[in-house]
């Protein structure tokens, strides 16, 4: 099964790293990504841009109300996101828990939903 997990972390903490613990970080990230994607699990990743350079879109009445930034009233924002292929959602969750981010921030797991019948 399926399962995208979204990464929400804080800007400001990655800010803060030195750029040697910048650069241990993303190093660990990559190996990890390269070991899911070499067990065949790691199906899809990316990391996005900083939250400042999203928008956020509202339809109402069949116009578009469109704002800056996430609309999200929280200090972590979307950072990442990767789709891994699991047996269940237990191993979801520990496939999810070695992500190097997920020290600093949160991870969502979400079951994707491959009834395309909906």
């Amino acid at each position: 099964m399926k399962y995208l997990c979204l990464a929400y972390d804080e800007e400001e903490k990655f800010r803060a790293m030195s750029p040697a613990e910048w650069q241990a970080l993303r190093a660990e990230t990559l190996a990890f990504v390269e070991a899911l994607h070499t067990s065949g699990q790691l199906l899809a990743s990316e990391a996005l841009q900083s939250a400042a350079s999203a928008a956020t879109l509202h339809m109402r009445d069949h116009c578009p109300l469109l704002s800056d930034g996430p609309f999200a009233e929280t200090r972590e924002q979307l950072d990442s996101f990767f789709l891994i292929e699991a047996q269940d959602f237990n191993e979801a969750i520990r496939i999810a828990s070695q992500w190097p981010s997920a020290r600093f921030g949160t991870i969502e797991i979400r079951p994707v939903c491959e009834d395309h019948h909906y």
